[in-house]
């Protein structure tokens, strides 16, 4: 199972590091928000290095849909009633600018970046949509609820963002990575105040930014109360629906759609790591009772942090650790999130005032009905007996019959069959999922 995206590009390769080396700045993870920082941090003639333990965009980044938008679900009316007006203005104006960013930076590179309208549709709350409206027309929006015929199934109707983007995400950070000092395959297996430890060398740092997807130091932060993951699924369609607009519903369980070439991604069957769900199946026969005359060319799965709330964690990692940066708990909205990161970050790390910084703190309040939720999630899985577990935080795994992996329901990590890990924040193998037999699995 390969995305579509991973299928029609290619990186060139790097290093592994084979020595101790010295840096100013240390990125950790090769995905599009390490790139991203380590693109900006060259610009501004920042000595930077990133590391990534296996190939570069290989995780979350060669996974996504690619949308390119500051309409994240109908998150402002939420952000409005608990952030205030202020603050999702400047949520709001973050994403905007991440967008135009994308698209002065693709105007040089081939990466078929073109500008969409992105809808957010409703199958049964108008009032949703409704509420959205109100929030858009405070922020100087477009306010209207339109119809969507161009789905193939009836809607209360959407709210619409025009002049937002889409593109081939790894076509674009090719072109980025060639002049950046990078390691590939270059695990950092121990980490130190000012000191990365890998199998061939060490790594001297001054400052660190983490852009792991999940935050790999579990002393500070609390990042393991703040997030869990999510997993969804896409499949791509020859001989389906030309769609002009870019869909996703505001359902969480619900579907999205954007076209790419002749080919059509339908998203969703998603669930809480670790949890059932619709998975594949559920798409395939919505494409068999809606797109009947479609051919599945390419399918593949998405893994996301989401956060307490409705913004990422970008800035500090932690009070207790100085000089450190974390940027995380994308909400599946990583294009425009990673972009935003990237820029805040490579302020913070010159000692420089983003007026965005306050939105995205992951110092800010955790009080929330889902850390209780995450909480009570881990009390469940840690007491659960007799199964495998995983060697992050000791939780029970679960069988993931669709992807034929090991999952964890209270942080995401997941592992193949014979227990090699597939997703952090693990950071090794899984032992005790090595040694179950077919017979221990339960559907």
């Amino acid at each position: 199972m390969e995305s579509f995206f991973n299928k029609t590009a290619s990186f060139p390769h790097f290093e592994t590091l084979q020595e101790d080396v010295k840096t100013d700045v240390l990125i950790i993870g090769g995905g599009i928000t390490g790139i991203l920082c380590a693109y900006f941090l060259k610009e501004r003639g920042v000595d930077c290095l990133l590391v990534e333990k296996d190939r570069l965009c290989q995780g979350v980044t060669g996974n996504t849909t690619a949308k390119i938008t500051a309409q994240h679900g109908l998150v402002y009316d939420k952000l409005l009633k608990d952030a205030g007006l202020e603050k999702t203005k400047l949520y709001l104006e973050a994403n905007w600018l991440a967008i135009r960013k994308y698209e002065e930076l693709a105007a040089q590179i081939d990466c078929d970046f073109a500008e969409k309208t992105a809808y957010v549709y409703s199958i049964e709350h108008p009032e949703k949509l409704e509420a959205e409206a109100r929030a858009y027309r405070m922020l100087g929006l477009e306010d209207r609820i339109v119809e969507t015929p161009e789905l193939p199934f009836a809607t209360a109707g959407a709210v619409r963002m025009p002049n937002q983007a889409q593109f081939h995400p790894l076509k674009f950070l090719s072109a980025l990575v060639k002049d950046l000092n990078i390691y590939e395959q270059t695990f950092v297996r121990e980490w130190k105040p000012n000191r990365a430890v890998t199998a061939q060398g060490s790594i001297t740092y001054q400052q660190v930014i983490f852009a792991t997807h999940f935050p790999i130091d579990n002393k500070h932060g609390l990042y393991f109360l703040k997030l869990y993951q999510h997993r969804s699924y896409v499949i791509a369609l020859e001989h389906a629906a030309q769609l002009e607009g870019m869909y996703v519903s505001e359902d969480r369980k619900g579907l999205s759609f954007r076209n790419c070439g002749d080919l059509l991604f339908v998203g969703g069957g998603s669930h809480r790591t670790g949890k059932k769900g619709g998975n594949f199946q559920e798409l395939r026969n919505f494409a068999k009772q809606y797109y009947p005359d479609a051919e599945e060319r390419y399918a593949w799965a998405a893994q996301d942090c989401m956060p307490l709330d409705e913004a990422p964690y970008i800035g500090p990692y932690s009070p207790a650790m100085p000089g450190c940066y974390v940027a995380t708990g994308f909400r599946k909205w990583g294009m425009t999130s990673a972009m935003v990161s990237a820029m805040l970050l490579a302020d913070m790390v010159q000692g420089i005032d983003n007026p965005y910084a306050a939105v995205f703190d992951p110092s800010r309040n955790m009080f929330t009905g889902q850390l209780m939720i995450n909480g009570a999630q881990a009390m469940m899985n840690l007491l659960t007996p007799t199964t495998p577990r995983c060697p992050h935080m000791g939780c029970a795994l679960k069988w993931n019959g669709a992807e034929h992996s090991w999952d964890c329901p209270c942080h995401g990590s997941r592992f193949t069959q014979e227990g090699r890990l597939l997703d952090n924040p693990a950071n090794g193998d899984s032992e005790a999922a090595a040694g179950k037999s077919a017979a221990d699995r339960k559907p």
